[in-house]
């Protein structure tokens, strides 16, 4: 993972000269990551390694405009947000309803406090047969659910990159989370998982 430091001037004013060094060094230190968030997003291969074409095309043709108060990488991944928005738009309608505020409602008591607590996703992830359920899972995810699981647990970004990234307030972010974790667990629990 890219570590989380600002760019510096002099590199930022590589990157508008377009020094083929400067750039050379932004792709292979972001490339990587956006095809594996945009795979994490349910992207099949080759659109994945398109879509990442299009956030560095975008990436060269807004260059001049980056003023570099974020990290490159927060800029990078909100352009592949952005993209991925628009390839979403153009092929399927967003849903209208979300079923799963019945879901909840049956998790917790009256108090409250759940019913059943929630499956530890952290240790699930590390067992490979468990990975395979829960890559399934998330293809059933609504989008920005997805994406706001992909950077927080598959890259590790913070809730204020991610934030920014989604464009969403920091309860918000907790809600999408909340939601695709709510939505993750049941998926597994009908394919036959159970907490041991």
């Amino acid at each position: 993972m890219t570590p989380a430091v600002p760019i510096s001037a002099a590199f930022l004013e590589r990157l508008r000269r377009r020094d083929p060094d400067a750039l050379a060094e932004a792709v292979r230190d972001h490339a990587r990551p956006l095809l594996r968030a945009a795979r994490g997003l349910g992207f099949a291969e080759q659109e994945a390694e398109d879509l990442v074409q299009d956030v560095f095309k975008t990436f060269l043709e807004r260059l001049d405009s980056f003023e570099g108060r974020s990290q490159l990488r927060t800029w990078l991944f909100g352009i592949l947000h952005r993209k991925a928005l628009e390839r979403r738009r153009a092929s399927i309608v967003d849903e209208r309803m979300d079923p799963i505020d019945e879901v909840f409602e049956s998790r917790f008591d009256a108090k409250g406090n759940w019913t059943r607590p929630p499956a530890d996703l952290e240790r699930l992830m590390l067992s490979k047969e468990i990975g395979e359920l829960i890559r399934g899972c998330m293809d059933g995810l609504p989008t920005n659910q997805r994406e706001a699981f992909v950077l927080r647990e598959v890259e590790g970004l913070d809730t204020g990159e991610i934030c920014k990234i989604l464009d969403v307030s920091v309860t918000n972010f907790g809600v999408l989370m909340h939601r695709a974790r709510a939505r993750l667990r049941e998926c597994l629990e009908a394919k036959g998982w159970t907490k041991p």
